[in-house]
């Protein structure tokens, strides 16, 4: 199913992504993910809000196509800066052409004249946002909506202080060509992927391990769990970040769920008894291992070697 949106920001062939999530766009992080969870937990196949297999099968849509690319472009520094750049060129651009736009909806109107931009635009933005996603149909319409909100806040904060805020243009039904496109349009986004939320968030922890951001990725794995708290491959990763920080209490907590939603986990198998013998104690009576403890006979200390040596393939920063 395709959601084809065309207008506020949307009619200039650009994606806004601040109205898919409903937030301002001067939204921080913290907030961008606050608000993506909330979403996420709304549209989630396992979600107790959908009451029908189609009805899932649109939120499931809702989620990879609009919210999930959404949330990917903001929450990367890179991505959001340059996403941020070319609003703020479009911005400029849109007062230039400020007569040729039309405004569809009374509470863009009248943003587009109230002297405290800021505060009217903000609890816009929040009040809409509290029922965005509640009827999965209405959807598009809403992300319109804010687009157009959207719209007006970039063209008045684009303005010079001096200049009055753009007039609301009265609704013309003429035909004629729509506005100009911005030359800084950006190029259409790949196609989305098709993974779920949780192999999403398992693959940006997984990166973010790589590259030993391990505070970053213990944030991913942590908001996986808490959509889904039973995924044994999260909590043995989440457990593989915990050992990297040497934080065996942690790492044996998550090991011990793993091996018990997934009695197979090859990662949890292998580490568990070393951190087990490294702590001092027995391993538990896991019906998943049969290797008493003393066959480790070397033990284990934090460092770059022994019980931490080799993690990742033998990747080393």
């Amino acid at each position: 199913m395709s959601f084809k949106i065309d207008r506020g920001l949307f009619k200039y062939d650009f994606i806004d992504h601040h109205a898919v999530l409903c937030i301002p766009i001067d939204a921080d992080v913290k907030e961008i993910r606050k608000r993506y969870l909330k979403i996420a937990r709304r549209l989630h196949p396992d979600s107790s809000f959908t009451e029908s297999a189609e009805q899932k099968q649109l939120g499931n849509e809702l989620l990879s196509k609009l919210v999930n690319p959404a949330y990917e472009t903001l929450y990367s520094d890179r991505t959001r800066t340059e996403y941020i750049l070319i609003l703020s060129q479009i911005g400029r651009r849109l007062v230039q052409e400020s007569t040729s736009v039309t405004l569809n909806t009374d509470l863009a109107k009248q943003l587009a004249q109230t002297p405290n931009l800021d505060h009217f635009y903000k609890s816009a933005i929040a009040k809409i946002g509290e029922t965005q996603y509640d009827s999965l149909k209405q959807v598009p319409q809403v992300i319109a909506q804010v687009s157009e909100l959207n719209l007006v806040y970039l063209m008045r904060s684009a303005s010079k202080p001096s200049a009055p805020p753009p007039p609301a243009q009265p609704k013309v039904q003429s035909g004629t060509p729509q506005p100009n496109t911005p030359k800084n349009t950006p190029p259409e986004p790949a196609p989305p992927k098709e993974d779920s939320i949780i192999e999403q968030y398992v693959r940006r922890a997984q990166s973010l391990i790589d590259k030993n951001q391990f505070a970053q990725a213990k944030v991913e794995l942590q908001d996986a769990l808490k959509l889904e708290p039973k995924n044994s491959r999260c909590h043995s990763l989440i457990a593989m970040v915990y050992l990297k920080q040497n934080q065996l209490k942690m790492a044996k907590i998550h090991f011990d769920n793993a091996l018990k939603l997934d009695p197979h986990d090859q990662t949890a198998l292998q580490w568990k008894p070393k951190i087990d013998k490294a702590l001092g104690q027995q391993p538990n009576d896991h019906k998943v291992t049969s290797s008493p403890n003393n066959g480790d006979k070397q033990p284990d200390k934090s460092g770059s070697g022994g019980l931490f040596g080799g993690l990742f393939g033998g990747k080393k920063k």
